[in-house]
């Protein structure tokens, strides 16, 4: 919130979401910016958190900012830039870990295979940087964003009907974009913009997440979704 404060910039309000009973977490009054804030009684989801939060806006845009994105420079000048091109194209910077390394939060549809194999890496502590991560250009054009920072026009976001609530942690961003893409959305990463992700790892709650990790993961792969992007997959290659 300091960080926003800090952008020489007066056109963006913001909703900030307490998923949990929870005192202010600053003087809201303070800020130069107007902000919204939605008191959850009881947790709700990732996806169903910014359904809401996109039902109390009235930007052009709608931004999915994650509290743990740390706001080095303005990222929002080149966001805009690109989006601006076409209201169809959804946007993200490039995500940096705290030692200025890239991190996976870009990619390809994941397979079975491939999720294996990148909790395997994870747990051997084993760094990940995906090939939509690798390019030379400008602009990436990978298939998903991680939902930790998206920009996405109001009218599309609305278009698409947001997120799925079904999901309540994990791969509610993988089924936003194969909904996007097979909606004829660009989903791009543009380099010029770039955050620095705070990630929080607690190894007394990581079982949990790994469950809830794939129950997400199974749900996805047995979706209709999933299925429609396997079918234009298979259709390209012929």
């Amino acid at each position: 919130m300091q960080q926003l404060a800090r952008l020489d910039r007066s056109d963006f309000e913001v909703i900030l979401t307490l998923n949990l009973p929870e005192p202010e977490p600053l003087p809201l009054n303070t800020l130069p910016y107007p902000v919204r804030l939605i008191q959850n009684p009881a947790p709700k989801g990732f996806g169903a958190n910014h359904n809401a939060a996109f039902q109390e806006g009235n930007g052009d845009y709608f931004v999915i900012l994650n509290p743990d994105i740390e706001l080095t420079e303005d990222p929002f000048g080149p966001l805009l830039k690109l989006a601006e091109q076409d209201s169809l194209t959804i946007c993200a910077p490039l995500i940096l870990d705290t030692a200025g390394q890239v991190e996976d939060s870009a990619r390809n549809f994941p397979t079975p295979y491939g999720l294996f194999k990148r909790m395997l890496y994870r747990l051997l502590g084993r760094p990940i940087v995906p090939d939509t991560l690798r390019q030379d250009a400008d602009t990436l054009q990978p298939d998903w964003v991680a939902g930790m920072f998206v920009m996405v026009a109001r009218e599309t976001y609305q278009r698409l009907g947001g997120f799925n609530d079904a999901y309540f942690l994990y791969f509610e961003d993988v089924e936003f974009g194969a909904r996007a893409r097979l909606a004829g959305c660009h989903i791009l990463v543009c380099k010029h913009a770039r955050v620095i992700h705070q990630a929080q790892r607690d190894s007394h709650r990581r079982l949990r997440f790994m469950l809830w990790h794939l129950q997400s993961a199974a749900k996805y792969f047995l979706s209709f979704v999933h299925l429609r992007v396997l079918i234009r997959r298979l259709a390209k290659t012929k």
